[in-house]
């Protein structure tokens, strides 16, 4: 790598530095950009050589961009540092021969952490299997009602390298992050963060469960105020315990029970706060009304707690805490209310792409018909359908894996009625829709909540979502 320190590297000694980006898209070409306009002399490899990737192509080198299109397995000669997509695996011959060479790798999250300014805007990041979007909104919201700049960034869509890079400027940031994310993201040091809870998921780009936790796990180390876990996924207090964190950085956990000292939890339908108040083992302070949450589900009210504690960490007051959370509204996809029936309640929980998501979607309702199903990715089923057979009243199964459920539903709810949908073409949701609500009885709710990712029947799962909401608009008219 020669006598040049990469990681000290700041503003214009990153002039003539070789740096290969990997991958185009929504991470690569800010990165490239940014790298070119700092003065340094960049590669960009890519997997793929498709009309998208040349018109992307194009645009780079009309700036004096190299890239290649077709081979991103080979690293380019001199490469000093490579700055990669979050979502290329680990294994991929191009790290390992970044690794051979004594070259770091850094993801784009690292890339903005190394070229914010003195006086930037502290993060509190989010992580978690499930809630990280919903979680980070939140707390935007949070922020802004308590009148502080900020915004929701990150794996959320909005650049970091923007938000650090832009001309305007905030007092915080929310920032949503992936485990591929952390993964590439070494030096990251959180004002506060929070692990929202952990499940088996992206195991073929982790290699194994315990890599997927030590990725999100990242997230804590070297946090300065509160490092905020989950009471109840003992694994996110583990990584908790497990990291190294600035003298009097303090743990804080969210109930959706009573909250002990130092925790923030639920009373008698208000959240309170026993973690950012004085005399913790005697006081409690006021934060909303579980009916301020939108919405009221128990997963969406552990969102909400996971969200304030990370602002009360910034010293947000109390009244904020209430006024953010009734200012927000969730994105579309997410536990939504579709409509009402003949008596029946549709919602729209398309997003629950994996069993940890369609478990919390579940557990919000008392007598459900459900929709399930897709591609499983891997994932097994007897858990979730065990621990959910007494709420339902039906099954409807759509998708390539609905086998998968089929079996666990015979083995953990035998009794339960399932409709077995074996088609794939653009009239099978209102198919599974009429199915369902041939099986509700009036009180019920109808919930899509697949489990699944979507990509066998959709281009993704909001394609998915507004399938079913169409199909309950037709079948209310």
């Amino acid at each position: 790598m020669g006598s040049r320190q990469v990681t000290d590297w700041q503003g214009p000694s990153w002039e003539g530095a070789h740096v290969t980006v990997a991958g185009l898209g929504v991470s690569g070409i800010p990165a490239a950009k940014v790298l070119h306009g700092l003065g340094a002399k960049v590669t960009v490899v890519n997997d793929g050589d498709d009309a998208r990737a040349r018109e992307q192509a194009a645009e780079l080198r009309a700036l004096g961009v190299t890239v290649r299109l077709g081979d991103g397995a080979t690293l380019p000669e001199g490469t000093e540092l490579v700055v990669t997509a979050p979502g290329w695996k680990p294994d991929k011959p191009l790290f390992t021969a970044a690794h051979a060479a004594g070259v770091p790798v850094w993801g784009d999250v690292e890339l903005a952490w190394r070229l914010r300014g003195p006086e930037a805007a502290p993060w509190l990041c989010v992580t978690g299997t499930n809630g990280k979007t919903t979680t980070t909104q939140m707390l935007a919201s949070i922020l802004k009602a308590a009148g502080l700049r900020t915004a929701a960034v990150g794996n959320i869509g909005v650049s970091l390298l923007d938000a650090v890079l832009g001309e305007e400027s905030y007092d915080v940031l929310a920032v949503e992050l992936s485990s591929y994310q952390l993964h590439w993201a070494p030096s990251l040091r959180a004002h506060s963060a929070v692990v929202l809870n952990l499940a088996p998921d992206h195991l073929d780009w982790h290699g194994s469960m315990e890599a997927y936790a030590a990725d999100k796990g990242r997230v804590y180390e070297g946090n300065r105020i509160a490092c905020v876990y989950n009471v109840a996924d003992k694994a996110t207090e583990d990584l908790v315990r497990a990291a190294d964190v600035e003298e009097g950085c303090r743990a804080v956990g969210f109930t959706l029970g009573t909250p002990g000292p130092s925790q923030l939890g639920v009373v008698e339908g208000i959240l309170v706060d026993r973690a950012f108040v004085e005399n913790r083992q005697q006081n409690a302070q006021e934060l909303a009304e579980v009916t301020d949450v939108d919405p009221p589900a128990p997963h969406n009210i552990a969102n909400a707690l996971a969200a304030a504690a990370l602002a009360r960490a910034f010293g947000v007051p109390a009244k904020a805490v209430r006024d953010g959370l009734r200012a927000f509204t969730p994105d579309a996809h997410r536990i939504a209310h579709v409509a009402d029936v003949d008596g029946v309640a549709y919602v729209d929980d398309s997003k629950a792409t994996n069993t940890h998501a369609a478990q919390a979607s579940l557990a919000a309702y008392e007598s459900i018909v459900w929709i399930a199903g897709g591609l499983a990715k891997g994932a097994t089923f007897d858990e979730l359908v065990a621990s959910s057979a007494k709420r339902l009243r039906g099954v409807v199964l759509i998708g390539a894996d609905r086998a998968l459920i089929r079996e666990a539903l015979a083995r953990h709810a035998p009794e339960v009625p399932v409709v077995d949908l074996d088609r794939t073409d653009t009239g099978a949701m209102l198919a599974a829709v009429q199915e369902a609500s041939r099986l509700a009885v009036e009180g019920d709710t109808v919930l899509l909540a697949p489990a699944c990712a979507s990509m066998d029947m959709f281009v993704n799962y909001n394609q998915r979502g507004d399938a079913f909401a169409q199909a309950v608009r037709e079948l209310g008219a």
